[in-house]
């Protein structure tokens, strides 16, 4: 599944059950998240809440945001058993 949001283009990698509302994601993904290769979204309480991702090789990249590391910040971090979806920025 494909998605464009803010004219960023995202394909959905993972998805957990999670149904992801594109009008709520336009309004949340703002251009804080444009830096970002992955989003996270995972669905706490019946609230969306995001998280920003990036590979080593972004510029941007920081250990605490390091992509090989999003199932363990799902683990530790997220509700137990929620859902949860990944998009990832791809170029047009």
């Amino acid at each position: 599944m494909h998605l464009v949001i803010n004219d960023i283009n995202y394909e959905v990698v993972e998805n957990n059950n999670a149904t992801i509302d594109e009008e709520l994601l336009k309004e949340m993904l703002t251009d804080y998240f444009a830096e970002y290769d992955y989003i996270l979204g995972d669905y706490a309480y019946n609230k969306l809440r995001l998280k920003g991702f990036n590979d080593k090789n972004n510029k941007n990249y920081k250990k605490i945001n390091a992509y090989e590391d999003i199932h363990e910040y799902i683990e530790k971090y997220c509700a137990y058993g929620c859902k949860y979806f990944i998009l990832k920025r791809v170029e047009k």
